[in-house]
């Protein structure tokens, strides 16, 4: 017979790359802007995924400067804090958010309608 190479099995974690490119500083985080209808024409509009570095009652005192509609910070068990603004105010926010330089426009998810 033939000499037959003998391998080893080694172990395999297939979440590797996932835990490696989560630790470094380049990972994908998505800051999502969604909107919510509410009863008839009103609507709702929902930031979530900014950094806990942020001061959000400071980022939503300026947005609600900005764009003349009422807002709050809620504490969502699931998500963390969420900005929540009277109207449909997704293309603004967005572009806030590009504009201020909290993240980058590739980052940011637009949902709804």
């Amino acid at each position: 017979m033939s000499e037959l190479d003998i391998q080893t099995p080694t172990t395999f974690d297939p979440f590797a790359d996932a835990t490696a490119d989560d630790s470094g500083a380049g990972a994908k985080e998505y800051v999502h802007v969604r909107v919510q209808q509410r009863n008839g024409r009103k609507s709702l509009t929902t930031v979530q995924g900014l950094r806990k570095e942020y001061s959000y009652n400071k980022i939503l005192k300026d947005l609600k400067k900005d764009f003349c509609c009422n807002g709050t910070v809620v504490q969502d068990p699931e998500l963390g804090k969420v900005i929540q603004l009277q109207g449909d105010q997704r293309k603004n926010v967005s572009a806030f958010l590009v504009q201020a330089g909290i993240v980058k426009k590739e980052n940011i998810k637009i949902h709804g309608f």
